[in-house]
């Protein structure tokens, strides 16, 4: 007999113990939620940088923030809203890995790449002492020049090392930047 309700595949499992976890920030689970939905969505294996990336603008102000309003910004959420079509299809017969840092294989759904951002991003998050919020994902998702998400920023013509110091320049408090300034471009 068939159950009525299907079970969970191990990726969606590995994925919603991901969205649970304490480390994170309600507003970062929700972000991992929107890009597992994104990767559903397009027919895609596992959550990449690209995903994080696109959820990240479309869910979290304060990230949304560090890339400022006007012409790259909507340039940049093209991009990203075209890569089911164009240069994203052949991102689906492969796994984005750098090679620079070690395959986490307990990241069920995750790309090599987007579980060791993840795992940098709480690493991040614990030395100011809360839990990982957006920006330091963010943060994360840029310092590897093989990222989807950097590829991704480079034709939107933002350059990731830009992103990266402007993020290092973010306090500890959500909504606060050092020094009281707004990002701008």
């Amino acid at each position: 007999m068939q159950p009525r309700i299907p079970r969970q595949s191990a990726l969606e499992h590995g994925i919603h113990r991901a969205e649970n976890d304490a480390r994170l920030s309600d507003e970062l689970a929700s972000v991992i939620g929107g890009a597992r939905r994104r990767a559903v969505r397009d027919g895609d294996r596992q959550i990449d940088t690209a995903h994080l990336l696109h959820s990240l603008l479309d869910s979290d102000p304060e990230a949304r923030a560090v890339f400022g309003d006007g012409p790259r910004i909507a340039r940049l959420l093209g991009y990203l809203v075209q890569r089911s079509i164009g240069y994203g299809l052949r991102w689906q017969s492969g796994v984005e890995d750098s090679g620079a840092v070690p395959v986490v294989t307990e990241s069920a759904g995750f790309s090599p790449l987007a579980a060791a951002s993840m795992e940098y991003a709480c690493e991040r998050a614990a030395h100011r002492g809360g839990p990982a919020r957006g920006i330091d994902l963010l943060a994360a998702i840029v310092v590897d020049s093989q990222a989807r998400a950097v590829e991704v920023l480079g034709r939107a013509g933002i350059d990731p090392h830009e992103v990266l110091a402007r993020l290092d320049g973010w306090s500890g408090r959500p909504g606060e930047r050092a020094g009281g300034g707004e990002a701008t471009h």
